[in-house]
């Protein structure tokens, strides 16, 4: 399978998958975001309690339906999961951010494409925090796969590529 070579793609897209527990509180501020960039770009929203009820045209019908979400629980990587599978079902999308519905866009949509398109690197925070929220969560039973050592806190907000 590695050495298959890539499907090849009509057009290089970013894949903005959104995990929430209910609605997108800035989902106007994302529209004029990606207002004027159709076909550079597909959104996926992971409502984990409640149905969002969306007050933009480019987040209706864009909805992962699953299970339940907590915070801090493993039922958060299985929504992250499901995101990330459902992107990667159009061959276009090239490119997968993470976001939260806290997070807002810094910069315009050109900004931003051109420098995720110029890059094949992914971007994933981690780090270690000995507070209640951190490391103090490690278990043994994590063991033998993830040693204390190796245990670590990371952000929701991730990017990667599959380059």
């Amino acid at each position: 399978m590695l050495s298959t070579p890539p499907v090849r793609s009509r057009g290089s897209k970013i894949a903005f998958m959104f995990l929430t527990p209910g609605n997108l509180p800035f989902e106007k501020l994302w529209e004029k975001f990606f207002e004027g960039h159709e076909g550079r770009y597909t959104i996926y929203v992971h409502a984990s309690r409640e149905k969002p009820e969306h007050v933009s045209r480019l987040f209706i019908g864009r909805d992962i339906h699953s299970d339940k979400v907590q915070w801090g629980q493993i039922s958060m990587v299985d929504a992250e999961r499901r995101l990330l599978a459902n992107a990667l079902q159009d061959i276009d999308n090239q490119h997968f951010v993470l976001l939260s519905d806290s997070c807002v866009p810094l910069h315009n949509f050109d900004y931003v494409y051109d420098y995720l398109m110029g890059t094949n690197l992914s971007f994933i925070d981690s780090f270690y925090d000995p507070g209640p929220h951190g490391n103090f969560r490690y278990s043994q039973n994590m063991l033998p796969e993830v040693r204390e050592s190796d245990f670590r806190k990371g952000s929701q907000v991730i990017y990667c590529t599959i380059y």
